[in-house]
């Protein structure tokens, strides 16, 4: 992991900047000024199970997976984050728990890194960056129950199609038994979709 100190320039800030409602760039600098740059090689850790540390990761670039190991010992993939989503532990921001999953990089991965109770001290400060917090969390429920409502409503063809469509590159950037452990599905099943459609377009 390499460590270094944050280098404010107009590509970060335009990272940063579309998570923001109404933040001016003094806004995202004061945020900023609380956080480094952090890079992850391939495999390693950004958060381990059991971790307590309140860490939040912007991703500038590279690709993470969140996944949890079962009681068989297996590694269960339950998401994808890529460029511009932030990584952090829901169990540790909201609940004050010890982490239940794993965040690792599966490419070269670089991205901000700030400590919550830095950036919560910050956002008390500032109307416009407390404003943004609640965006933000306002976002990922919105996600959350999006893909509920997937599971619940789509067929396993149609959730796939649905993720394609929703992110076009992660099909060529990770191993299939991710997407399928995502879509809730075996690779096995992943495989058959695939032809079907493949099919269908002949």
């Amino acid at each position: 992991m390499k460590l270094n100190s944050v280098v404010i320039d107009f590509e970060k800030i335009k990272a940063i900047y579309q998570f923001g409602r109404n933040l001016s760039l003094d806004d995202i600098q004061v945020l900023l000024s609380s956080g480094k740059s952090k890079s992850f090689a391939p495999s390693e850790y950004l958060i381990k199970e059991g971790t307590t540390t309140k860490d939040i990761f912007f991703i500038r670039k590279g690709l993470v997976r969140s996944f949890i190991i079962d009681e068989k010992g297996d590694e269960i993939t339950t998401a994808l984050i890529v460029e511009n989503h932030i990584v952090s532990s829901v169990d540790i921001i909201l609940f004050n728990q010890p982490a239940r999953y794993y965040y690792q990089a599966i490419e070269p991965t670089d991205t901000y890194h700030m400590d919550y109770d830095s950036v919560d001290l910050l956002m008390s400060k500032n109307p416009k960056l407390e404003a943004n917090r609640k965006y933000l969390l306002q976002n990922f429920l919105k996600n959350a129950f999006r893909r509920i409502e997937s599971f619940v409503l789509l067929s396993p063809e149609e959730r796939y199609i649905d993720f394609v469509k929703t992110h076009p590159d992660l099909v060529n950037r990770v191993p299939d038994k991710y997407i399928a452990n995502v879509l809730g599905i075996t690779p096995v099943s992943l495989s058959r979709i695939r032809k079907r459609i493949a099919e269908r377009k002949k």
